[in-house]
């Protein structure tokens, strides 16, 4: 079973949360706020997601990385995957 599966229920409470947030930047936008508040819900949506991203990637981590053919070993495929996804993350 993989982590995703396993903590699905955390992870979607994660997201609802922050599709709350997206939604209250949505509804701040409509009604003309100022700059400070829609910057204050920007920086906290972003830091929740990126919150959930280094969740999910610690969890990756700890599960797929190591190989599990040769102890205390990276699983190069592995590797790989996560080098991608960190690359496109960081774009």
């Amino acid at each position: 079973m993989t982590h995703t599966v396993r903590d699905k229920q955390k992870l979607l409470a994660r997201v609802r949360r922050i599709r709350g947030q997206v939604e209250a930047i949505e509804r701040a936008l409509a009604a003309e706020a100022g700059c400070e508040p829609v910057l204050h819900l920007l920086a906290g949506a972003r830091g929740a997601l990126a919150g959930l991203m280094a969740e999910v990637v610690e969890d990756h981590v700890r599960s797929h990385l190591l190989d599990p053919a040769s102890p205390g070993t990276l699983h190069p495929p592995a590797v790989e995957q996560l080098l991608d996804i960190v690359r496109t993350y960081l774009r």
